[in-house]
């Protein structure tokens, strides 16, 4: 049985530690279009705890929406928690996490990435099996979160053939 009523994803929500950093980098590096802005919220009483699972006299200093590509967007927010962890977990952690996004030429995007000073980790891998025809490559923004490129432009091998898919 499925999520009764699910379409499709909404939005992606991450936590930084510097919103103006993030608004510039997803802004200027990746050339997301901002929308807007909600925040400060705080709450007196236990709504915080309740409904985001954070400490009670959490200030979330604000949130932004960004539109990046033709659907992803972000939710972005800015935390001010006197609990609050720092360390980006590695995708092996628990929690571990990317944000993929997909290109039409891998090469130029990584180029474009490596001439502007991002980190890129390695250099683009061919995957194989039901992915091939895939090439990607992980990069880092600058709190640490990871993104990854990827670009199937003639798809990947399940598209062509289903039965590739291994169940």
């Amino acid at each position: 049985m499925a999520l009764p009523g699910l379409t499709r994803l909404d939005h992606i929500g991450f936590t930084v530690p510097d919103l103006e950093q993030a608004h510039a980098w997803l802004v200027d590096v990746l050339g997301c279009e901002y929308l807007y802005a909600i925040g400060p919220l705080s709450s007196a009483d236990d709504w915080m705890s309740e409904h985001l699972d954070v400490d009670a006299r959490t200030v979330l200093r604000q949130l932004r929406f960004y539109r990046c590509g033709e659907q992803a967007v972000f939710e972005v927010f800015e935390y001010q928690t006197a609990e609050q962890r720092t360390a980006v977990p590695r995708n092996s952690d628990v929690g571990g996490h990317h944000v993929a996004l997909y290109v039409e030429d891998l090469d130029d995007a990584v180029s474009w990435l490596r001439g502007r000073g991002v980190p890129v980790l390695g250099d683009p891998t061919v995957s194989a099996g039901p992915s091939k025809g895939q090439r990607w490559v992980y990069f880092l923004s600058p709190w640490g979160m990871y993104f990854e490129l990827v670009s199937y432009p003639d798809g990947k091998a399940y598209d062509r053939d289903p039965s590739a898919l291994q169940r």
